[in-house]
């Protein structure tokens, strides 16, 4: 089923090209707490061009799981890419994935896919003379 799966969808893990590419080209450089596996390929003309770097989700493919660590090695921002896990700051807030698209999206009250009969609250009064 896995096999079928890297043959017909691209969403749910790596597709079978990025295997054989990852196979032959690809070189392990880490993994997040999620479980997502960075690759790198070095360029063959490294004065001109960089070199590749990609993900291979662990499950679901969704962009916004990438830690801040990670995601700034994946876009050429840092060169260095993070030992280990970054300790998070009393600011920070835990990983909420992107839930758009999905049926536990945020819809508002008065929205057609919400599911309730209630009608949403007028956002004015209008005026009436007295």
């Amino acid at each position: 089923m896995e096999f079928l799966k890297q043959i017909f969808t691209w969403w749910s893990g790596q597709t079978i090209g990025t295997r054989f590419f990852t196979w032959r080209k690809g070189e392990h450089v880490g993994t997040d707490e999620s479980g997502n596996r960075y690759y790198r390929a070095k360029s063959a003309i490294p004065d001109s061009i960089p070199e590749r770097r990609w993900v291979i989700y662990n499950g679901y493919a969704e962009a916004s799981a990438i830690p801040p660590g990670w995601h700034g090695w994946i876009h050429h921002r840092v060169d260095e890419f993070p030992a280990g896990a970054a300790s998070a700051r009393e600011w920070e807030k835990p990983h909420q994935p992107n839930l758009t698209g999905t049926p536990h999206a945020y819809r508002p009250a008065g929205s057609i896919l919400a599911g309730s009969k209630t009608a949403a609250a007028p956002d004015y009064q209008p005026w009436r003379p007295e």
